[in-house]
């Protein structure tokens, strides 16, 4: 009998400015951020994850993507910083999921909800993935949606008087129940959330 651990089936198409980003040890990662895209498909992810918004080259991506059929995708190696949530990102891993989320109108005062459910294959590919994290990352330990994380309220795009969160993913149709109970990693509950 095998004592091989099975390999983790992924795609590997790493944004073009992955080796701008700050490289890091693996055992630096105790912490799995889950995010949504908030855009309606992979494509446009790929799309706004190229863009360059930052100094060094670099935009802002998660590393790992999920698409609606349970396809893995992997922008950003974890041995790499991905800029995916404030004040978090040297310890994390970012972990989007394909889900419209708000889009088009993320912070209108009219698109506060996030109403698409997520598919049974895109929350199984992301209990596979979480496990195979667990192998390959020695300190992972906690788990946190990237809400959380970031509770900053910015003025709505409509009626500035009006605060809105800033991010609300993955928000209130993600399925955290059946998550935890597939995996060891402890939900992070953090003092001082940005």
């Amino acid at each position: 009998m095998s004592t091989e651990r099975p390999t983790f089936a992924c795609i590997v198409d790493p944004l073009p400015y992955e080796e701008k980003l700050d490289a890091r040890p693996l055992a630096q990662i105790d912490l799995v951020v889950i995010h949504c895209t908030e855009l309606p498909d992979l494509a446009m992810a790929r799309e706004y994850g190229e863009r360059i918004l930052h100094a060094s080259g670099t935009g802002n991506s998660g590393h790992y993507y999920i698409d609606r059929d349970g396809s893995v995708h992997v922008y950003v190696r974890p041995d790499r910083v991905a800029h995916h949530v404030r004040g978090y990102n040297p310890r994390s891993v970012g972990i989007e999921l394909v889900n419209t989320g708000r889009y088009p109108d993320w912070l209108a005062v009219g698109s506060q909800k996030m109403e698409q459910p997520y598919p049974d294959a895109q929350i199984d590919a992301l209990k596979a993935l979480l496990e195979h994290l667990r192998q390959e990352l020695p300190a992972l330990r906690y788990i946190a949606g990237h809400e959380e994380l970031d509770t900053a309220r910015e003025p709505a795009s409509d009626d500035p008087d009006v605060s809105v969160p800033r991010k609300m993913d993955p928000g209130p149709l993600f399925p955290w129940d059946a998550v935890l109970r597939a995996t060891p990693l402890e939900r992070l509950v953090p003092d001082h959330p940005v």
